[in-house]
């Protein structure tokens, strides 16, 4: 069972990966045998969490390659630099998001909305599309969009975000249907509420937790390696018959209250 699972040798590209769900990832497909692009907007701290994977490795599992996920340039930079250290792309993990606004839809602003829009989905069609010719040509490759349960159910002040996240859902269906034929699987994780940097406004704030929490069956919020493991069962052989769909991992908060 753990061929199953082995990852030696691949080569992995994880946006927003300096930090919360997309670090975890890193961490643990590099665990698993895989070399790591590390990206994120900030070179320091893309570097230090390059390190500390190596270290704790004891391999040279990962290298930091800085990008801005708004910036389509630094995408195509991203993927040329990944191609050019490591010789191809074997998984993509589109984990970095971007949610300037919280509250009722009546209230964002176009730019706002655009920019939501521009970060979680747009861009992660841009990064897709220049990663994936390499994958289709070898036929073989596994795309991984980290979504959230937000784009399964409404909401009072995430709207724009959970509209966006929708749409990545059906990204992931369009594309597999379009490069299943080339071995190419899509596939999409949706974590629930999770401890991160970026979430913080909604488990920072105590009655939104309590709210969060008193439905959900595990009665709390997950922890960003608990999202991980989702990554590599996708990346992994283990789900080579799998595409097109969505992973929910949520501590049942979808199917209660």
């Amino acid at each position: 069972m753990g061929d199953l699972f082995d990852l030696t040798g691949r080569v992995a590209i994880i946006t927003g990966s300096s930090r919360g769900i997309g670090r975890a990832i890193a961490e643990r497909l590099a665990e698993q045998g895989a070399h790591v692009v590390i990206s994120s907007r900030k070179a320091e701290a893309c570097a230090a969490t390059t390190e500390a994977i190596n270290a704790s490795c004891e391999r040279e599992a990962a290298v930091a390659i800085p990008a801005s996920i708004s910036s389509k340039e630094d995408l195509r930079r991203l993927v040329d630099e990944t191609i050019r250290t490591f010789g191809r792309i074997d998984i993509l993990v589109c984990n970095a998001a971007s949610n300037p606004y919280y509250g009722p839809m009546a209230g964002i602003s176009d730019e706002q909305f655009r920019k939501i829009l521009d970060n979680n989905v747009i861009a992660n069609n841009w990064l897709i599309q220049l990663a994936a010719p390499g994958m289709i040509e070898r036929r073989d490759g596994s795309i991984i969009i980290v979504s959230s349960i937000g784009g399964l159910k409404g909401s009072s002040v995430i709207g724009a975000y959970n509209v966006s996240k929708a749409a990545d859902f059906q990204l992931a269906r369009n594309l597999a249907v379009e490069w299943g034929k080339h071995n190419v699987r899509v596939n999409c994780i949706a974590p629930g509420l999770v401890k991160t940097d970026f979430a913080r406004a909604l488990w920072e704030n105590p009655q939104t937790l309590q709210v969060a929490t008193a439905t959900t069956p595990l009665r709390r919020i997950g922890e960003p390696d608990e999202i991980a493991g989702a990554a590599v069962y996708l990346a992994s052989k283990a789900a080579s018959f799998m595409t097109g769909q969505t992973i929910v991992v949520d501590g049942g908060a979808t199917i209660a209250g």
